[in-house]
């Protein structure tokens, strides 16, 4: 998926789709996730497969696979630069 150049994001202008990859993204940030723990934890969310399909073809996250074999769910450097991004831009809600 190709993405238009950005325009600043203000309070209240946000797309949910972009609330959705923020939530996710920063969530996996957080502490380290399987991916069996990422897509049961966004099972419920609507629809689940759109934003984490969002957010890995946007380069926001991957997967790699642990010592013992398990997948795991990184947050990437462009996913830490969406968040500080998106930080500065829309600011504490």
């Amino acid at each position: 998926m190709t993405t238009a150049a950005k325009k600043p994001i203000r309070r209240g202008q946000e797309s949910a789709l972009e609330s959705l990859v923020f939530d996710l993204v920063e969530w996996i940030d957080k502490e380290p996730r399987t991916y069996a723990q990422a897509m049961e934890a966004w099972r419920t969310s609507c629809p689940r497969l759109a934003v984490w399909e969002e957010a890995v073809d946007r380069g926001y996250l991957g997967r790699c696979q642990d010592r013992a074999g398990l997948a795991r769910v990184k947050v990437t450097a462009a996913g830490r630069a969406f968040l500080r991004a998106r930080a500065v831009l829309v600011g504490p809600l």
